[in-house]
C-alpha cells in the first residue's frame, strides 16, 4: 500500500512527477481521496507557507510546491465532485487597471488553488468593470486586487467604488496586495484584508470566508 508520506513530502519538495505518481497509484488502491486532501496535500501546502513565512523557502519554492500539488489535484478533482464536495471558496483574482505585471497575482492564485479554493484568474490590466462582473454574475465570495505600481495603486479604490455602486459590494470581501500596498492604504479604501505575501494572502482568505486549514476541494 502506498505511503501517502510521500505525497506529503513530494508536494513539500516541489516534485510534480512523483506526486502525480503517488496519487494516481494510492487512487488505484482506492485510498480515500478526501483523506488524501485533508491529511496530507493541504497540510504539506500549510508547510510551505509555514517556510516561506520564516524564511526557509522563496518564490521558486512557492512556484514549485504549487505545481506539484496541482498535479494531485488534477487527479482527486473529479472523485471529490463525484461527491458533491465544494470548494473552500470561490475567488476572483486580478491585476488593476493599468498595471500589466502579474507573476504576483498568479503567486497568489496558484497557492490559493493548492489551498482549495476556486479560482477565476482575469489577468493583468482588469477594469473595474470586470470586477463587478465576476461579483455579480461569476458568484465570487472574494475578491482579490494587485498592483505593483503606485500609480496604478489608485485602481483598487476605484474598483472598490464601482463595486458600491453596482450594488454589490456587500456581497463579497475585497482583499488587497503588491509592492506598494500597506494595511494603511486598504484601510483608507475600505478593502477587508490586506496581505504582504502570497502565503499571507491564503491564510487572510480563509479567514473571511471561515474555511478551515484543511478545507475540501472542488
Amino acid at each position: 500500500m502506498t505511503d501517502l508520506k510521500g505525497l506529503y513530502d513530494a508536494i513539500l519538495n516541489g516534485d510534480a512527477k512523483a506526486a502525480a505518481a503517488l496519487t494516481a497509484q494510492a487512487l488505484a488502491e482506492e485510498r480515500d481521496p478526501l483523506e488524501m486532501v485533508n491529511q496530507y496535500m493541504s497540510p504539506a501546502m500549510d508547510e510551505v507557507g509555514r517556510r516561506f513565512e520564516a524564511e526557509e523557502y522563496f518564490v521558486p519554492e512557492l512556484l514549485l510546491s504549487a505545481r506539484a500539488m496541482k498535479a494531485a489535484l488534477a487527479l482527486v478533482r473529479p472523485l471529490l465532485a463525484a461527491r458533491g464536495a465544494k470548494p473552500a471558496g470561490r475567488v476572483a483574482i486580478g491585476t488593476v487597471k493599468g498595471d500589466l505585471h502579474d507573476i504576483g497575482k498568479n503567486l497568489v492564485a496558484s497557492l490559493l488553488e493548492g489551498g482549495g479554493f476556486q479560482i477565476q484568474d482575469l489577468g493583468a490590466d482588469v477594469s473595474a468593470e470586470k470586477f463587478v462582473q465576476a461579483a455579480r454574475d461569476g458568484d465570487a465570495q472574494i475578491i482579490a486586487l494587485s498592483a505593483l505600481l503606485t500609480v496604478t495603486m489608485r485602481g483598487m479604490k476605484t474598483t472598490i467604488d464601482a463595486l458600491k455602486e453596482a450594488g454589490v459590494r456587500d456581497r463579497v470581501k475585497v482583499i488587497v496586495g503588491g509592492a506598494p500596498i500597506t494595511q494603511r492604504y486598504a484601510d483608507e479604501i475600505g478593502a477587508d484584508g490586506y496581505a504582504e505575501n502570497a502565503s499571507a494572502a491564503v491564510a487572510l482568505t480563509r479567514r473571511l470566508v471561515g474555511a478551515g486549514p484543511q478545507a475540501v476541494l472542488q
